[in-house]
């Protein structure tokens, strides 16, 4: 490689963009134009074992203690013609306790894993999953860092990578930024031949790429990309992705609402009616899929999004409904403390029931049967609407689409951009100087902003779940295995979004499983960890207690999942010749969902209260959802209706001692 192999315009644009729930458009039209930078020692030949010592991290991390495994960083092309300052941003840990396995020279008969991960976004940075979930150093809300005893490199090899091209530390020149999940996938291959000519070893040995969130799109993309390659440059494995976004949003972030609803029924306050408004509503919109195991009846249809009516008759009405609630509600919450709390508790209930019933008002008066016209088929929007304006502990303003129980306003942030823009950081990881790292970017498809084309993202590709049946086809011919796993707090990519993309998917010559999944699995303690099933080359596991981020609120039980049902075979789940399950299917795991737990944490950027749900609210919405989700005759109405009924007398109840608990202690009944 030439000494021309790095550019240097004169200009840099550094947009600062604002995330949330979803991405927000940029307020700039320009596109920013970064480059790699090349560091003393870096070789003036093409890529070869000789980069190793150029790209390893020798100089101290500042605000990093401890013993790290021997670890390298920089900037690798993508080989795209034309755009020679198109690359990818790595940080890669070696095999803790293993030194030496990242450099290994070539060997076919090496088998040593090594994985690779993936953020989601479009336009997340790989380092917030090293720096906050399943990496060796992770940051806390004070900026201190602490040692991870959960890193997926104790495990093996692992590469975290900002990918597509500009995103993170990844470069790209302004024209350069990919126009489509295609380029993406043609830039990754690009990545690895390069890749492996640094480290070759990785080769032959096996690869587990892994990834999260919009990963799910990445990942069957460069999948795909890797099978058409004539010679691949990795030996692929197995992939993995979390919450994935393998869908479209109306699959993944709209149908699975009531799901959401059934698993953490506080969200509603337990009102029956609430409920059968989001499930009449779920049922108009086309999303109450039938799922059957095995699968009959063909592929589900294509789900179309309705978008909401210009000239919406709840539109003012909600306006003035939000703002009146946050402002007299939420505000007295946030600023009410010690007995004024009490005494204030029956004025800020009664605000709280006055405005349930003018939502309920409201929508009784558009015509039965109908779509809400002020959020057309967008329900997760409705959801978060109807739980920031009437549900304590989310009336304080704040609602964690990736972590339900999470109300904390504001949430503990944990941001590492001061510790990669310290120029000792970016001398030390050979980082770029043209551009800052920030955690998201609005990312630019074909190097525009333009939402009117393609989904949410103004991603044009089509969604994975297009040619899933074929990938996976392929997978099996090539001894390549997929996991999808979800978090069951995880709001925004819910577990519900992904069955219906297994069982409309074709694998193994079958639609979907053929036994619904209900076989539990343990952590290394013993613990209920969640429900596993396998069949065919296709494993799902879904997660207790864990919200989005996986690792990151279940570090211990990711660990064990990485070990067991990505790098390992576990039985656990799997469907026998004779339709026998190993593990057993457990009966009261065979819902459509996973009850949530019972504390939902509040605070201004800690946690300073515990709101726990009482049980005998929880047994008493238990009895209502057995009859009301069941297919029963008319004569077993008057049993729902009774439930119904004993729920209103508990939700009074718990909705009072919900107030009480703004004084920061824990409540339980």
């Amino acid at each position: 490689m030439s000494s021309t192999l790095f550019k240097f315009p004169s200009s840099l644009f550094v947009c600062l963009i604002l995330f949330g729930a979803s991405v927000l458009a940029q307020g700039s039209s320009s596109i920013p134009n970064s480059f790699p930078h090349a560091w003393p020692g870096q070789p003036h030949r093409g890529f070869s074992s000789e980069w190793q010592k150029y790209f390893e991290v020798t100089e101290k991390l500042p605000n990093i203690t401890g013993t790290l495994s021997r670890n390298f960083a920089g900037n690798i092309p993508v080989n795209r013609a034309g755009h020679p300052n198109n690359t990818l941003f790595f940080w890669a840990f070696e095999h803790a306790g293993k030194n030496g396995s990242l450099t290994a020279p070539a060997d076919s008969k090496n088998t040593d894993p090594w994985f690779i991960w993936l953020q989601g976004g479009p336009g997340s940075s790989g380092m917030i999953a090293l720096t906050t979930e399943n990496g060796p150093i992770h940051i806390q809300p004070n900026g201190t860092w602490f040692i991870n005893q959960f890193s997926w490199h104790t495990l093996g090899d692992v590469i975290w990578v900002d990918q597509p091209v500009g995103t993170g530390f990844s470069t790209s020149d302004s024209k350069g930024y990919v126009p489509d999940e295609d380029q993406t996938g043609e830039d990754f291959v690009g990545f690895l031949s390069n890749l492996v000519k640094v480290f070759p070893s990785l080769a032959t040995r096996p690869l587990f790429l892994t990834g999260e969130s919009y990963a799910g799109t990445y990942i069957p993309y460069i999948t795909k990309h890797i099978f058409q390659t004539a010679k691949p440059p990795v030996n692929l494995r197995k992939i993995a992705i979390g919450d994935g976004s393998l869908g479209s949003q109306a699959t993944v972030e709209h149908l699975p609402v009531l799901n959401v609803i059934e698993t953490y029924p506080v969200l509603i306050g337990y009102d029956p009616e609430v409920f059968d408004f989001f499930r009449e509503q779920t049922h108009l919109c086309g999303f109450d899929l039938n799922l059957t195991y095995p699968q009959i009846g063909g592929t589900f249809p294509t789900l179309k999004l309705v978008r909401p009516t210009e000239n919406s008759a709840l539109l003012n009405p909600t306006e003035d409904r939000a703002k009146a609630l946050r402002d007299s509600v939420s505000a007295k919450f946030v600023g009410t403390h010690g007995e004024d709390a009490f005494s204030k508790r029956d004025e800020l209930f009664e605000r709280r029931e006055d405005g349930i019933q003018k939502w309920k008002r409201d929508l009784a008066g558009r015509a039965n049967g109908t779509i809400d016209p002020f959020y057309g088929c967008s329900l997760l929007d409705e959801l978060i609407d109807y739980a920031v304006n009437f549900t304590f502990p989310w009336t304080n303003g704040e609602f964690d689409v990736y972590d339900i129980p999470d109300a904390t306003n504001p949430e503990p942030f944990k941001n590492a951009s001061t510790f990669f823009n310290d120029n000792r950081t970016r001398a030390a990881l050979h980082a770029p100087t043209s551009k800052d790292w920030i955690r998201n970017f609005n990312y630019p498809f074909g190097s525009v902003h333009n939402r009117s084309i393609g989904n949410q993202y103004g991603d044009p590709s089509v969604e994975p779940i297009a040619f899933l049946s074929e990938l996976a086809a392929n997978a099996t011919a090539k001894n390549v295995s997929i996991v999808f796993y979800s978090g069951n707090d995880d709001s925004l990519v819910q577990h519900r979004g992904t069955e219906v993309i297994i069982q409309n998917m074709t694998f193994g010559g079958i639609q979907g499983f053929t036994r619904k999944p209900s076989t539990p699995w343990f952590d290394d303690d013993g613990n209920f960890a969640g429900i596993v099933h396998q069949e065919r080359n296709l494993t799902y596991v879904l997660f207790d207690g864990a919200g989005h981020l996986v690792p990151m609120w279940k570090p211990a039980q990711a660990l064990v999942f990485l070990r067991e049902f990505v790098l390992g075979s576990n039985p656990n789940g799997t469907v026998l010749g004779n339709n026998t399950v190993v593990g057993g299917e457990n009966t009261t795991l065979a819902n459509d969902f996973l009850p949530g737990g019972d504390e939902v944490f509040f605070g201004n950027s800690t946690t300073s209260g515990t709101s726990t749900i009482p049980a005998a609210t929880r047994s008493a919405w238990a009895s209502f959802i057995a009859t009301a989700t069941a297919s029963v005759p008319v004569s077993a109405k008057a049993d729902a209706n009774d439930a119904t009924r004993k729920l209103k007398v508990m939700d009074l109840a718990a909705g009072s001692v919900l107030v009480c608990l703004i004084v920061g202690a824990t409540i339980l009944l």
